[in-house]
């Protein structure tokens, strides 16, 4: 599945014009189901794992997970607040390799990969490039805002 959601990806990325290689996509979620803060046996970072082969810079961010237990346990350093990103800083973003690549703080892509409630109603306009991608892993989103889902 992880494989299939990265190639979706990077193929709706490929069919709007955007160069995949150095892109820079935000996973929202990285728990193991929505609203739960379990990162145990998570299938999300299956599907980062398989969009970093791609060339593309994933930064996560995931309100519900403990963020010194997913970098333990992935290795992953996630945003801590989402405000970062909204507002054009990311001052408070944990330094790493993920954060410190975006830059102008819009992404390419936008992955809804745990449907938690907090992201169900975000304004994803703020966090992404007028040329972008949204895909919906779970199928929750309104179909409005959404290029492509699973």
């Amino acid at each position: 599945m992880a494989g299939h959601v990265a190639s979706q990806v990077v193929k709706t990325m490929i069919q709007k014009g955007i160069n995949v290689n150095n892109s820079h996509v935000l996973m929202l979620g990285i728990t193991f189901k929505e609203n739960c803060p379990d990162v145990r046996n998570t299938k999300i970072v299956d599907v980062i794992r398989a969009l970093e082969e791609y060339g593309v810079n994933v930064c996560v961010y995931d309100p519900w997970a403990n963020p010194e237990e997913v970098y333990h346990e992935y290795g992953i350093k996630p945003l801590n607040n989402i405000n970062d990103v909204q507002n054009g800083e990311l001052n408070n973003a944990p330094p790493s390799d993920h954060s410190s690549l975006i830059t102008d703080h819009l992404f390419d892509a936008v992955v809804l990969g745990v449907a938690h409630n907090e992201f169900l109603d975000m304004n994803l306009d703020a966090l992404k490039k007028d040329v972008s991608v949204v895909y919906d892993v779970k199928g929750v989103l309104d179909s409005n805002v959404v290029d492509a889902k699973l």
